[in-house]
């Protein structure tokens, strides 16, 4: 066998020795007919992924929540005491205060009147997330009913963003998921990973049952924060019961409990209301992990396994760009069928070794030498510049002889902003690499030395200029600026003299 996997990256060495000679196409299928083959066939269908991402069931839920007013009757053809039975019922075995209220009956006929539809797919989707929920809160000693909480935040949409930025099946804000060590970046966001969010989610609820005490308080404090839940209190002279202190809250919180308490009566009753979940997209438990030894891209993936983009989109929501990393000491993980998982471990190396391939035909950069002192046809290098107090993106420019433009496009700076630590990526000629690392030493004794006054000049204020554009022309900052000619705002004239020091 380990001859084989030999043989296999040897014939792969050849595809891509040769690939001048053969289409993108001849090289994808010489690199798939050297596969230990498994039988696999997606038993997802692609308009399901329509079904999971739609953003319509998420936007009528948050409006809903906002919107219906709570008092107002439904009609709708549901007994009162029938529903009042199965309240109680579910209250037998639920942590929750599941106590009839006529708010909660409107809510309910609401959705059922209106809702049915939306009922119908989600049902479907939660097949797929509730066994992983149901794990992670079971691990944590919260009530499994919370799994409801994720419809009524997200309509299970792991990549829905509210109007406030909150993000992921669990809404998190920014900072919340921060917090909460969710890691988020320019390829990441975990806030979208059901996982590692949801553990997450399991977490802020503990800490906020060690506050509260009741979990319809921390459903209330999931949604508004635990400081307007406490303010509700108050204002009800201590009352505690969510009911006597929802008119305390905030609006959009106030119907937050009855959405919830809603969805989970639907879910339980569905059969009860003539609602037939749709077809399921799939099952969590018919999946697995690998960890990623090299970055690798959805598409390459895609095109070697013959797995649609959108299905590895659904199973990893987690990765914005459509491209798994890879970092020394981090672990990123990549989600498929149970049949797929089979297929990529049997062919490891050589998938490894044509993402390698793939991407060694990405684009690079092109120095534009015109700008950059960079002779056409000299060989350039990357270093690296730490930025020290006082300097500006305009004297590291100076220093390395290149285009202000180009230092902040290698680095995408935000109005060629630096911040003292910042490393800055610079491209250069060898040679001028050479020379800046042959003076370095001199550089660092003449830092070491005792510095002479400052030589002294003057700058004439022109029309337009300001204290910023000023400072970045002679490479200091606007601070100095301000103390050399005792300015207490950054207000100047045109006219104006301005004091510069130099040999710094």
């Amino acid at each position: 066998m380990k001859f084989n996997s030999y043989l296999i990256a040897l014939l792969l060495f050849s595809c891509v020795v040769f690939a001048q000679s053969k289409t993108e196409k001849e090289i994808l299928d010489s690199v798939k007919a050297c596969f230990i083959n498994h039988k696999a066939a997606s038993d997802i269908d692609d308009k399901w992924f329509k079904e999971v991402y739609t953003e319509d069931i998420f936007n009528e839920f948050q409006q809903t929540i906002v919107e219906v007013n709570l008092d107002e009757k439904v009609d709708y053809d549901l007994n009162t005491e029938l529903l009042k039975k199965r309240l109680k019922k579910l209250d037998s075995k639920s942590p929750f205060n599941i106590e009839y209220h006529p708010s909660l009956e409107n809510v309910i006929k609401y959705y059922l009147k209106n809702r049915k539809g939306s009922y119908e797919r989600l049902m479907a989707v939660a097949q797929f997330y509730f066994p992983m929920f149901e794990a992670a809160l079971a691990k944590y000693n919260v009530p499994l009913e919370i799994k409801y909480l994720a419809i009524v935040e997200s309509a299970l949409n792991p990549k829905a963003v509210s109007h406030m930025g909150a993000s992921g099946i669990w809404q998190f804000m920014y900072h919340t998921g921060k917090q909460y060590h969710l890691n988020i970046n320019s390829y990441v966001d975990e806030r979208n990973d059901p996982i590692k969010s949801t553990e997450a989610a399991c977490k802020y609820m503990v800490n906020m049952y060690q506050i509260f005490g009741d979990w319809d308080l921390v459903l209330a404090s999931y949604n508004s924060g635990p400081g307007n839940v406490l303010k509700a209190i108050r204002r009800s002279n201590g009352q505690k019961n969510y009911w006597n202190i929802r008119h305390h809250l905030p609006k959009e919180t106030q119907g937050y409990l009855p959405a919830f308490l809603a969805t989970f009566y639907i879910f339980e009753y569905h059969k009860e209301h003539g609602i037939k979940p749709k077809k399921a997209i799939n099952n969590y438990i018919q999946t697995d992990t690998i960890v990623v030894k090299q970055p690798m891209t959805f598409e390459n993936v895609s095109d070697l396994l013959d797995i649609p983009v959108t299905e590895l989109q659904f199973l990893n929501p987690s990765y914005k760009l459509n491209v798994v990393p890879y970092v020394q000491g981090e672990k990123h993980s990549l989600r498929l069928p149970l049949n797929k998982v089979g297929l990529f471990v049997s062919n490891e190396e050589i998938i490894y070794e044509y993402c390698k391939y793939k991407g060694g035909k990405r684009e690079r950069i092109q120095i534009d030498s015109s700008k950059n002192n960079v002779s056409s046809g000299q060989e350039t290098e990357v270093i690296y510049h730490k930025v020290k107090a006082k300097e500006t993106a305009a004297s590291i420019a100076r220093k390395h002889g290149v285009s202000v433009k180009s230092l902040s496009k290698w680095n995408r700076l935000k109005k060629n902003r630096v911040v003292k630590g910042q490393r800055l990526k610079i491209y250069v000629s060898k040679q001028e690499s050479a020379s800046a690392n042959a003076s370095e030493t001199a550089v660092a004794e003449k830092e070491s030395t005792p510095k002479k006054d400052s030589a002294k000049k003057t700058h004439k204020v022109k029309k337009g200029e300001t204290l910023s554009s000023i400072a970045e022309q002679y490479g200091v900052t606007v601070t100095e600026l301000k103390k050399w000619n005792r300015l207490k705002r950054n207000k100047i004239q045109a006219g104006q003299q301005l004091k510069i020091k130099s040999g710094k």
